[in-house]
């Protein structure tokens, strides 16, 4: 037996009882006479004591340990005279008598603590000895934490767990796909799966009418700090629902996994936010509603004045930051720096304080006189103390985004976005397609599959702009965790929608041939959603990046830097593929 008890489970109720323990050595220190080694396993650490007045030979062999040795002790429990309140068997220490050496270590490139001194690229590179650390450990224990209390709560909920391909056919209407070479089937290639859409619809053609699966999916496309080449998904589907049902279902879901981990309870229903009025008041269709700062519209108010950058704005705009009209001329030049950043674009930034006495101080006061500087702290309901920031610009579209970035901004300098603060939303009716000016076609904003919504169908044919998709995301804290819709089970809507995005008969029936087949032998009313599994734990535990909650993430190049993939294959392997590298 190799151990008796873990490193992190002893008491002073334990003391007087004999041990064996097994782990990773932590840290050595040499006191002279007495030597004391962290013994660290999963479960926490144990300080083991080594006393060369009762055993010389072993307290020398103790001395020979390095960071990283894996061990195995036998000893006596004992209550520690200097305790430890900051680790929970700091009441008590091992009395060693005896130490077997199961591996020595080389000394790790990094030190394995909370607090590592190891960058990104040298951590990525040994996440194995990364993932030893408490903190990476702890990101681990959540998501499996949080896959076990959704498994719970769906099957207690009927659904049935059902895994769909992973090699599938390749689908060049959503992102990249990665694709794998056939070689009994040479010069045809499959196509890793972005998402198990269409299969999941299938599986409601079966009459699985609530499917889920907790499943890897995959994306050729940049990175970012929440994107990764290979991301888990939460996949759900039920049949003969309707909208309200499946945002009734999921929300408890997510209410579930919030009471479950963090011991948060939300009484009240999330809210609902339209797509439309998300792009007006937020310029995002994810907003942080943690606080408020809701954009407010000031052409009516402050345009022909003489003040040329507003004269000549398609859309003049403003938010306002309570109890911020003390700003600092020098933090508002800050301000000003940040939203002309390139990837922000603003020209320029102009505010107004309200002051004490209620009167309002503007760095554009030569443009405007006191009355209609007081119209614009009204339209705010601005009290003493606030201060409006205002944006401009010839695209409302655009400007509006540049306000969302800037609101974000004063809401993390205001301190309004607690990671430990969690606000929850729906947003609903979606624009069903975009239209891209370089193509000049529309494309599906979600993907083809997405019903519109009932009472727009007939603007398909006049006005296909305006019309809604019966879609839906969950939004927390100013992050798309998750999303769905009401799909389309009609063959023939299908087949309107795939002759709206440019789909000759031919193309729609080479690629989902066999989904509009299937919707021809009863396919009933069915819909759907999907959480992304890294992003709800990434938010659940704070980080600031998904890679933390990945036991084995890629870095920002999508590389494998611990297994240096992706590699190159030999020529043999290729031409067994028949494939020829032409770079």
């Amino acid at each position: 037996m190799y151990r008796t008890r873990t490193c992190g489970e002893l008491r002073l109720k334990d003391e007087g009882q004999s041990v064996i323990l097994a782990g990773w050595v932590q840290k050595i220190r040499n006191m002279g006479g007495m030597t004391f080694v962290d013994l660290r396993d999963r479960y926490g650490i144990t300080q083991l004591v080594f006393n060369e007045e009762v055993d010389t030979p072993l307290c020398e062999q103790a001395n020979k340990l390095g960071r990283e040795f894996v061990i195995q002790v036998k000893g006596m429990v004992k209550e520690r005279f200097n305790k430890n309140a900051h680790i929970s068997t700091g009441e008590i220490e091992v009395i060693v008598s005896a130490l077997n050496i199961l591996n020595a270590s080389l000394t790790p490139p990094f030190t394995i603590e909370d607090e590592s001194d190891g960058g990104d690229d040298i951590r990525m590179k040994y996440r194995y000895l990364d993932l030893r650390r408490n903190l990476v450990r702890k990101n681990l224990k959540m998501r499996h934490h949080m896959a076990f209390e959704t498994r719970r709560y769906l099957s207690e909920a009927d659904f049935l767990e059902v895994e769909t391909p992973i090699l599938v056919n390749s689908t060049p209407e959503g992102a990249r796909d990665f694709v794998v070479p056939s070689r009994m089937n040479p010069g045809q290639f499959y196509a890793l799966p972005q998402s198990p859409q269409t299969l999941k619809q299938l599986l409601m053609v079966s009459g699985f009418d609530r499917y889920f699966q907790i499943v890897k999916c995959f994306r050729d496309e940049d990175l970012r700090a929440d994107r990764q080449p290979e991301f888990t998904q939460i996949d759900c589907e039920m049949s003969f629902v309707e909208q309200d049902d499946i945002l009734q279902i999921f929300e408890g879901m997510i209410k579930h996994l919030f009471k479950t981990i963090r011991d948060i309870t939300f009484c009240e229903d999330f809210p609902r936010m339209t797509w439309h009025d998300a792009m007006k008041y937020y310029g995002s269709d994810k907003p942080d509603i943690r606080f408020g700062m809701k954009f407010v519209e000031l052409v009516d108010i402050l345009k022909g004045f003489g003040f040329a950058v507003f004269d000549d704005a398609e859309y003049i705009g403003g938010i306002c930051a309570e109890g911020a009209a003390t700003y600092t001329r020098k933090q508002l030049d800050d301000l000003a720096d940040f939203v002309k950043r390139p990837q922000i674009g603003a020209k320029g930034l102009v505010y107004a304080r309200v002051e004490a006495d209620g009167n309002v101080k503007s760095n554009v006061d030569k443009f405007y006189s006191q009355e209609v500087l007081q119209k614009m702290k009204n339209a705010f309901n601005a009290r003493p103390g606030d201060l409006i920031l205002i944006l401009s610009g010839d695209n409302a579209n655009k400007t509006r985004k540049q306000l969302n970035e800037l609101r974000l901004e004063i809401g993390n300098r205001l301190g309004l976005r607690n990671k430990d603060t969690f606000a929850c939303l729906w947003i609903v009716d979606f624009p069903l397609l975009e239209w891209d000016e370089e193509t000049q076609r529309y494309y599906a904003m979600h993907h083809p599959f997405t019903s519109p919504k009932p009472e727009d169908i007939p603007l398909l044919d006049s006005n296909p702009g305006e019309v809604r998709a019966n879609a839906y995301d969950m939004v927390i804290n100013g992050v798309e965790v998750g999303g769905g819709s009401i799909r389309i089970y009609d063959s023939r809507l299908q087949n309107s929608m795939f002759k709206l995005l440019g789909f000759t008969e031919e193309q729609a029936q080479a690629q989902f041939g066999f989904l509009m087949n299937a919707f021809k032998y009863g396919a009933p009313p069915h819909g759907g959603i999907a959480y992304g599994l890294d992003r709800l734990v990434s938010l659940f535990t704070g980080l600031d990046s998904i890679r933390d909650c990945i036991a084995f993430p890629k870095n920002n190049s999508g590389r494998d830097v611990m297994l240096d993939a992706p590699s190159v294959l030999d020529d043999a392997q290729l031409k067994e593929l028949n494939i020829k590298v032409d770079l």
